[in-house]
């Protein structure tokens, strides 16, 4: 521990004793763990009340900015390019089929479509008309299609072209989006004398629904309105400002909300926007030729990909192709040390000055509630940073109680971008948009993430409290375990999980992504391991992986990491030696559910073998070192298995 934390422990017991001495009947349970202090602090870390035009829409500050700048370019891919002048004229005319189809305030568009000019007028006319778009791809399984439109109530669907007639059906009406975006003007109800349809929707209504996985295996929509949007972008344009020279990648597909920046962000500067190719968000080779053509100077990363495409950026040499980037974002999951220090290895080799910024932030919170400067040297977790403007984060206990500094708990959020809760789901509203406690009359939101404060301010992610396991009745934070293998120097990435053993009991399965590519050494990275976790905590296994499995939205996908090759006893050396250590050896095979036929069977466990390699824990040490006494009368403690796992050394001893 270091002098601030020890300062902390002891401020917090002064402060307890001070409590239970004041009221001796007092529960220990009603004690307050935060001392008035760690409050205050907390507070003033929480004090980010800044003003933004909460009375303007997407669509408002967009025709602005078309008026401001008409022949500025807006938005270009493969295909062409649009000015602001040109894609506000067409995403109005669009706007006003739109209307007479009966699109208003509130009403949910869905827009199947994949990254095009079209796609874009489609957004823009949808919140022009008042309404709210609903991303969908047209890629995922028709059953899920299927239920996202039942359960928005829509009765109008724009689909590209492409998907017209291989989406589910619909028992509405479908109009061909990219049809309608090249309709010559004359040919669309709006007219000649009439340029800007008349405004219907406020800050106050919905902007989008975005559809989410759902721990029950059904999608959840999640209904954002303007202002909660125009906060969140607002905050964005004031911390990391663009300007006209300024081109964004727009790489990330539009069912997931880190699209959202990337689609409205620009417009706020005169700034352009460039659609990268369908499927190339999955191609390094793709995103650098993309980079380097189009002077890309801001774009996103999920940490996963951003692993893929560095190791990719630096291999080929083609570093200097980054130089054009001024900021790159990362959110999506926990971002590593390795990661930053990859990043800021390829600006320099390229000559680039841009900046990593690691931000942090549910669906349900409009994209982001925190962000956090990434500097160019430094080890250890990477923290998810400090509240955007309008945003208080509180992390409490089992009973909503505000967690001391440096004490984990479930992070939840408060603010002005919090989302309207979930479409359809009133239960699960209520259930996850709660009360307050801190704030009457206010909203919180439990995202289900674990994280802590730390002392300067910034917040420490560690992982989702569904990835807790519990093993021998303990309770094991994987992402725990992740973070502390990611300090060791050999190791990239790494995923932890409980796997079934070979005695179909559960143990801590470590996946592994090394820096040279090679297999981990397992004896010295469980000695590193002993050194910062308790031992129930050391995965059993180790699983060298060239990469981890990814899903759709670039994020380790946990169901694709392979089954462990359980340890095999015949690769531990020589067979025993001595009657002691043949005994020791059936001994071990019956507690760690091992067999072998006789003596000389390969399978048996040799002298060389390590007890806690081949799946030992502190159940089973317990368990061998009575079976020891019981059997063969030998004084023989919990503490002696640990102090010699081989078993030549338990032999001996």
């Amino acid at each position: 521990f270091d002098k601030g934390t020890m300062e902390r422990l002891a401020a917090r017991l002064l402060y307890i004793l001070e409590q239970t001495a004041a009221s001796p009947d007092l529960i220990c349970g009603d004690v307050e763990m935060t001392t008035p202090a760690e409050e205050a602090a907390i507070a003033a870390w929480n004090n980010t009340g800044s003003p933004y035009p909460m009375e303007k829409t997407i669509h408002e500050w967009f025709a602005e900015s078309a008026r401001r700048w008409p022949d500025l370019p807006a938005v270009r891919s493969a295909e062409g390019s649009l000015t602001y002048g040109e894609l506000n004229e067409r995403a109005e005319r669009m706007a006003a089929v739109l209307r007479s189809k009966g699109v208003a305030v509130e009403t949910i568009v869905p827009i199947a479509a994949q990254r095009s000019l079209s796609m874009m007028i489609a957004i823009m006319a949808v919140l022009k008309a008042g309404g709210a778009y609903l991303p969908l791809d047209p890629e995922h399984p028709p059953e899920r299609i299927r239920g996202i439109l039942e359960d928005s109530g829509a009765s109008l669907l724009l689909a590209g072209t492409k998907w017209i007639h291989t989406l589910p059906a619909f028992q509405g009406e479908t109009l061909d989006l990219d049809a309608l975006a090249t309709t010559a003007a004359s040919e669309l109800p709006l007219g000649e004398e009439e340029t800007v349809l008349p405004p219907q929707a406020g800050p106050e209504h919905l902007a989008y629904v975005i559809y989410t996985s759902g721990s029950t295996g059904q999608p959840k929509g999640v209904m954002v309105e303007h202002r909660a949007a125009i906060n969140r972008l607002h905050w964005m344009q004031t911390a990391y400002p663009l300007n006209e020279r300024d081109v964004i990648l727009q790489k990330t597909p539009i069912t997931f909300d880190v699209s959202v920046w990337e689609l409205f962000w620009w417009s706020f500067a005169g700034a352009s926007l460039y659609l990268l190719e369908p499927g190339g968000e999955k191609e390094p080779a793709v995103m650098l030729r993309a980079i380097e053509e189009q002077a890309v100077t801001v774009m996103h990363f999920v940490p996963s990909m951003l692993g893929v495409f560095l190791p990719y950026a630096a291999d080929s040499g083609r570093g200097g192709e980054l130089r054009s980037l001024r900021y790159v974002f990362a959110s999506g999951e926990a971002l590593k040390p390795a990661h930053v220090a990859g990043f800021y290895r390829l600006m320099e080799r390229g000559g680039s000055q841009g900046r990593l910024i690691n931000l942090y932030g549910p669906t349900e919170a409009t994209v982001d509630v925190s962000y956090y400067d990434c500097p160019d040297a430094g080890a250890g977790a990477i923290p998810i940073g400090k509240p955007i403007q309008n945003i208080r984060l509180h992390i409490v206990d089992e009973r909503m109680r505000p967690q001391p500094i440096g004490v984990f708990g479930e992070l939840c959020i408060a603010g002005a971008s919090l989302a309207r809760g979930y479409r359809n789901r009133p239960d699960l509203t209520e259930q996850s948009f709660v009360p307050n406690p801190f704030a009457a009359g206010e909203k919180l939101y439990r995202t289900g993430d674990l994280a802590r404060w730390l002392p300067d301010g910034n917040i420490e992610y560690l992982g989702r409290f569904d990835h807790q396991v519990k093993l021998r009745g303990l309770r094991i934070e994987c992402g725990e375990i992740e973070h502390t293998l990611l300090r060791q120097a050999e190791v990239r990435d790494a995923v932890v999980t409980a796997v079934m053993d070979h005695a179909g009991e559960p143990a801590l399965c470590a996946y592994l992504v090394t820096v040279d590519g090679e297999k981990p050494e397992e004896v010295s990275l469980r000695d590193a391991l002993k050194e910062l976790l308790p031992e129930y905590m050391i995965p059993t296994y180790f699983v060298a992986m060239e990469a981890l499995p990814l899903n759709p939205s670039g994020k380790t996908d946990r169901s694709r990491l392979p089954e462990p090759r359980f340890a095999e006893p015949v690769a531990h050396g020589e067979a025993p030696a001595t009657p002691t250590e043949q005994r020791l050896s059936e001994l071990w095979q019956e507690v760690l559910g091992l067999a072998a036929s006789g003596p000389d069977d390969p399978s048996v466990i040799g002298r060389e073998a390590h007890f806690f390699q081949l799946g030992g824990h502190s159940l089973r040490a317990a368990r061998l070192a009575g079976l020891i006494e019981q059997r063969y009368g030998a004084a023989y403690a919990l503490k002696d298995v640990f102090e010699t796992p081989l078993l030549r050394e338990m032999a001996a001893r």
